[in-house]
């Protein structure tokens, strides 16, 4: 029996790969936690727009400038032990948030909370390509991403009951005992390997930067970079600060009703996120195309909600968080990109590539629109409300720049891409790609 097939028939396999999706649904719970209280922090904090955009910014710098140390330390001492250590990390980190009484205080919060969402995710995508075999690994990683979010119906639901009834303390100390919980099970249950198999090529030492610039020199880590970039961001920026605020401020409606729209995230994970894990697998030479044509709803529905006329009706702002929803599981491809066009020793380090690219174009977006509601709120002399319609139609317009910018990035590497292919002797011919699928399911070559 082959090392793979003994792998994908293990039941250790499935267990190992539960509890890691475990601790990465926990790490979604920290990561939007702070989006759907941003009310209750402007008040706690007495912050300005700007200022309340800070704090999911640092937590967004943290995670994006992690995430290729990380993918390095993934590679020399394996998944388990970040995993374990991310736990700590977010733990700390709420218990500082719940304690903290002023600005840079909670910043230290989110800071720790940040380092340790950057440690889980990739951490848990290298878990899949250990354990299971290579047909397996793009439905197991939009299940990944999938169970993962509904971390967000846990911020959404009941920990926005518990912040309205027990206050921001012990909601946030309920969240660090939430991280305990997977400090625990990680620890007892994740390996990084089967036992009894031969390890995963290592990468080199840390301080090498040679993985890295072999990760990088190659083109589809980089179409996996703006895939990321481009598809992954805007759902972040709705979840992690702007879209709670957005609804119920700018558009209008109750509290109760904007995180009832929240929740469309998760369910547009759970139906769309094995949708794209099937196509990925069954036609891998048309992933930059699907990717493009999301990107290209998710601008379409912005301009529609963002040029109505008066706030928008509730259907109209449902497809709106739909189309935005699709880019999270949409944003996996990238990550496919990584595993199927570098060798295995520097997987942990691609991904890690690829996964700065949402957060990249995610940390950029939040400051930027918290920055022109205040200039918006400063233009009209302090008069009003510090969020209205107007206001939030010129900030949230800022994402159509991060919007062409992952087009134009996907555009571009996908060119020299396919001319790597062509000259290993992948065919990209349009009209032969079915042909071209079918070699590279059967062989396991890279597309696009």
């Amino acid at each position: 029996m082959t090392r793979h097939t003994a792998r994908a028939g293990s039941g250790r396999a499935w267990w190992v790969w539960g509890i890691g999706v475990f601790a990465y649904l926990v790490a979604v719970t920290q990561r939007t936690s702070f989006g759907v209280a941003g009310l209750e922090a402007t008040e706690r904090f007495d912050a300005t727009a700007s200022i309340l955009a800070t704090f999911s910014v640092v937590q967004l710098v943290v995670y994006a400038a992690l995430q290729i140390p990380v993918g390095l330390l993934i590679d020399k001492f394996g998944s388990r032990r970040l995993i374990v250590f991310g736990a700590v990390l977010m733990a700390v980190g709420q218990a500082l948030l719940a304690l903290a009484g002023s600005v840079p205080a909670g910043l230290v919060g989110r800071f720790f909370v940040g380092a340790g969402d950057a440690m889980t995710f990739v951490s848990v995508i290298r878990l899949i390509s250990a354990w299971f075999p290579g047909y397996r690994v793009p439905m197991l990683t939009q299940f990944t991403g999938m169970v993962g979010q509904l971390g967000q119906l846990l911020s959404l639901v009941p920990f926005v009951a518990l912040l309205h009834w027990a206050g921001w303390t012990s909601s946030f100390l309920s969240l660090a005992a939430l991280c305990v919980v997977s400090f625990v099970l990680s620890l007892v249950a994740v390996r990084d390997q089967p036992a009894g198999t031969p390890p995963l090529p290592a990468g080199p030492q840390p301080k090498s930067w040679a993985v890295l610039r072999d990760a990088w020199r190659e083109p589809g880590t980089r179409l996996g970079f703006w895939t990321h970039f481009g598809l992954q961001f805007s759902s972040n920026v709705f979840l992690l600060a702007w879209g709670f605020p957005f609804l119920v401020s700018g558009q209008g409606l109750e509290p109760t009703t904007a995180s009832a729209l929240m929740t469309i995230f998760v369910v547009v994970a759970l139906v769309f996120g094995p949708f794209f894990g099937a196509l990925v697998a069954r036609h891998p030479l048309r992933r930059s195309t699907l990717a493009l044509g999301i990107i290209a709803l998710i601008a379409l529905a912005w301009a529609v909600v963002l040029s109505w006329p008066g706030t928008a009706p509730v259907p109209v702002l449902v497809v709106l968080i739909v189309l935005v929803a699709v880019g999270g599981p949409g944003s996996m491809i990238g990550f496919d990109f990584a595993r199927t066009f570098n060798a295995p020793r520097i997987t942990g380090t691609a991904t890690g590539i690829v996964n700065v690219g949402g957060f990249t174009a995610a940390l950029g977006s939040v400051y930027f629109i918290g920055l022109i509601l205040d200039l918006h709120f400063a233009a009209r002399g302090g008069a009003g409300e510090l969020y209205n319609l107007d206001a939030f139609r010129w900030a949230l317009a800022f994402q159509f720049i991060p919007l062409a910018l992952g087009a134009a990035g996907i555009i571009a590497t996908r060119r020299k891409a396919r001319a790597n292919l062509a000259e290993s002797g992948v065919i990209v011919v349009p009209l032969l790609q079915a042909i071209a699928e079918r070699r590279w399911r059967r062989d396991g070559r890279p597309g696009i």
